[in-house]
């Protein structure tokens, strides 16, 4: 299989299941966002090793790997599929804030805003979570146009919650300060 194929160079792309849309098209906008953010987060995986930290973010990855591929389809017979296959349900959203409840456990109570930065992992981690920010607003977008399960918003909105407070448990880690606003 090569990797070029030159079927996008006028400015489509193949969907997921079937269908051409347009490159810029809010639902590959979607999934774009969903794909950047996950190769964030193996940037930050790859900067100064946290093995309690990777291991929360290596089942993130294949979550993300799931909800793109669930965005990139038009078949909602498909779409289930795939949140069966990440095992996107309550329970998840519930494992992602047990983790959130753990990083809790080990940091002082937030009295301010903190300025993202630190150390590299923790600056890492910080533009991971803006990304899922962006990602977010983009399947809130796509959401209005097409019906989307819900808890693909709960998770990103979680899981950018969780990267906050993955990058101040590596700054903690590290024993760096966190410079507050």
């Amino acid at each position: 299989m090569k990797i070029y194929t030159r079927t996008g160079d006028e400015g489509a792309t193949a969907l997921f299941g079937g269908g051409r849309v347009e490159k810029d098209h809010p639902r590959v906008e979607a999934y774009g966002d969903v794909d950047e953010l996950n190769a964030a987060l193996g940037m930050a995986r790859a900067i100064e090793m946290m093995p309690r930290i990777d291991e929360v973010l290596v089942p993130v990855q294949r979550d993300l790997f799931a909800i793109g591929a669930l965005l990139a389809t038009p078949d909602h017979a498909k779409m289930s599929e795939q949140l069966v296959k990440a095992r996107i349900d309550d329970q998840r959203i519930e494992e992602l804030e047990r983790a959130i409840d753990a990083c809790e456990q080990e940091l002082e109570p937030l009295r301010s805003f903190i300025i993202p930065g630190g150390t590299p992992k923790a600056a890492a981690l910080h533009v991971a979570r803006t990304v899922c920010r962006r990602a977010e607003r983009r399947v809130v977008r796509l959401a209005h146009d097409i019906e989307l399960p819900t808890l693909v918003v709960i998770y990103l909105n979680r899981l950018s919650d969780l990267l906050f407070m993955l990058a101040r448990v590596a700054n903690n880690r590290a024993g760096a300060g966190e410079v507050t606003w």
